[in-house]
């Protein structure tokens, strides 16, 4: 994959831990996503850790999208199939545009760890009031692979031949 020699430019990212069992003090994923934002230059504008439950879900990527300092969210957590795991139809119905890709190439990306488990995974993304949001499951591994493998580089100004700045800095013109 190829960076250019453009100027890296920061974006401001929020993150959110979707968990019905996860607290600050043992959020590895969450504590993952900051530490990996902060190493690729990005700002974290605000972070969260929430209970499996769609209304909750949706009041705070509302409000995050709602402001115009969160270029991009990082959702973690609440995207298998059992009991609450209710995070894609909670922020589904935010998406003005759905970036298919991303859930097919996490997906991808996931079975060469997982095998065939990875059909279990509903990660999605997509464009909302001109900020993009990703949800990935929950595991410290998930979140890992996510960002080494797909958003690091759609995160980074000097990534071509595309990345999501591009799409992000079109949104204010």
């Amino acid at each position: 994959m190829a960076k250019s020699t453009a100027t890296f430019s920061a974006l401001g990212l929020a993150v959110l831990t979707v968990s019905d069992t996860r607290h600050a003090d043992n959020d590895t994923s969450g504590d993952y996503l900051v530490g990996a934002l902060a190493d690729a230059g990005h700002n974290l504008i605000d972070r969260s850790l929430v209970k499996d439950d769609i209304y909750a879900i949706r009041a705070i990527v509302s409000q995050w999208i709602a402001q115009s300092t969160v270029d991009a969210i990082l959702i973690t957590g609440g995207t298998g199939f059992s009991g609450r795991d209710s995070t894609p139809e909670a922020v589904s119905p935010l998406f003005d545009k759905t970036i298919d890709g991303f859930g097919e190439l996490f997906r991808q990306l996931s079975y060469e760890d997982i095998g065939t488990s990875t059909i279990q995974s509903r990660a999605i993304a997509g464009f909302a009031n001109n900020t993009v949001l990703f949800a990935m499951p929950g595991s410290t591994g998930a979140c890992t692979l996510a960002w080494t493998g797909i958003l690091s580089e759609q995160l980074d100004s000097r990534h071509r031949p595309c990345n999501f700045q591009g799409v992000l800095q079109t949104r204010e013109l």
